[in-house]
Parts: C-alpha cells; sequence; structure tokens
C-alpha cells in the first residue's frame, strides 16, 4: 500500500535534508545485488534511527535484526568513539553482507554481527555481561516481540530507549481478529508493554516509500 504523493514527500525530505550519502547507496546496492529482500528502512527513518541515537547519548546498542546493514549503519554512525553496537542476525548469508557493509562504511571497530537465533544469543550476551545497552532496535520476526520486549527489560537499565519497527502492519494492528502471526506478535507486545509500569511508550503511524507502517518508541522509567 504506497501512494505516488507519500513517495514524492519522501524524495523531497532526502533531497532537502539528507543529501548524498554514497556508503549508504553502496549498502543498498550491495545487499540487492547478494539478493537480500527490499525491506531496511527507508533513508528518513534511517536518519530517524540516527537522530534517536544522537539524542538520548547512547553508547551501547543492541539492534535484533540485522538484514544488510543499512540501519546499523545509521545507528552506530550515532555513537561516540568508543561506542559499540551489536546487532543480532539469524540468517548467515544476510550477517556476511552486513559485515561487509559496515567495513566499507568504516564502522568494523564499533560493530559486532553476531549470527543465529536473537532468542539463544540474547542470554550468551547476558552471560557476558554485555549490557546494559543504551539503546535498543527491534525490526525482528514479529512473532517474538513479546519475549524480545523482556530481553530489553532485562539488559536495559533506566534512561534506555526502545524502537520497534512496523508496528502498525497497514493498520492491522486495530485488528483484534486478525490471524496473521506478525500481527499478533505486535499486539502481544503492545499488551505486555502497556502492562509493564517500567515503560513509556507511544507509537507513530508513518506513510512513505515503505508505504503504510509505524515506529513504537518506548523508554524505560
Amino acid at each position: 500500500m504506497t501512494d505516488p504523493a507519500w513517495e514524492a514527500v519522501d524524495a523531497y525530505f532526502e533531497s532537502k535534508l539528507l543529501g548524498p550519502d554514497p556508503v549508504l547507496d553502496d549498502c543498498l546496492r550491495a545487499s540487492a545485488a547478494a539478493g537480500l529482500p527490499n525491506i531496511q528502512v527507508s533513508p528518513i527513518q534511517g536518519r530517524l534511527l540516527h537522530l534517536v541515537a544522537k539524542l538520548s547519548g547512547a553508547r551501547r546498542i543492541l539492534e535484533i535484526g540485522t538484514l544488510g546493514g543499512y540501519s546499523t549503519i545509521c545507528l552506530a554512525r550515532a555513537l561516540p568513539e568508543n561506542g559499540q553496537l551489536v546487532t543480532l542476525e539469524i540468517d548467515p548469508r544476510h550477517a556476511e553482507v552486513a559485515r561487509a557493509n559496515v567495513a566499507r562504511a568504516g564502522l568494523s571497530a564499533k560493530v559486532e554481527v553476531r549470527v543465529g537465533p536473537a532468542l539463544e544469543t540474547l542470554p550468551k550476551l547476558e552471560e557476558e555481561k554485555r549490557g546494559p545497552f543504551d539503546l535498543f532496535f527491534l525490526d525482528a520476526d514479529r512473532p517474538n516481540n513479546r519475549a524480545y520486549l523482556g530481553w530489553v527489560l532485562r539488559l536495559g537499565h533506566p534512561g534506555s530507549v526502545l524502537m520497534v519497527d512496523n508496528v502498525v502492519r497497514r493498520g492491522e494492528v486495530a485488528n483484534s481478529t486478525s490471524t496473521d502471526p506478525s500481527v499478533q506478535g505486535v499486539r502481544e507486545m503492545i499488551e505486555s508493554l502497556a502492562a509493564e509500569r517500567r515503560l513509556k511508550a507511544t507509537a507513530i503511524q508513518t506513510v512513505g516509500k515503505k508505504g503504510y507502517d509505524g515506529f513504537l518508541i518506548a523508554r524505560i522509567e
């Protein structure tokens, strides 16, 4: 579900507010050449992630769902000199492409790509005492969103920020009778979040070249 006007507005903002970015352009080309799905965040959304990381003063970032590393680069660019980003990717091929894209961006020293199911990797991060993390970006398999939310609380701290992509699902998130596992996963996460006193959250509906969707933004109190 897209609209020519939405795409035109995205193009206008990109030309005026973002400008050329050869590194991110190369990332998209390499991901496409490797056959990765074209489901990464848009340039406008990538800038939003970058700004949230900057505004929150994040030094340690955890990303769940790497794909080709586009959002990874946007987030890692916001880190201070001694900052670190850990990104979790289930598909070895995607991780290989992401590592190459991150290396071309000159960010390998700040970014660690871990391969495997996130629900298996997250306990290892806890065992290794890699947290607490200041910012979380969740853009992975939606049916596990509620479980990921639990790990955000375990690996975060008061003041940590959470951003979750694809929470509107073309409006289907409001459909309580939906049988779509991704819609159900988002709704379960939101129900858990609503009952969790340690979190304050809101959601933003978005339209643009990625269609009709949105972000959830939360903060651990």
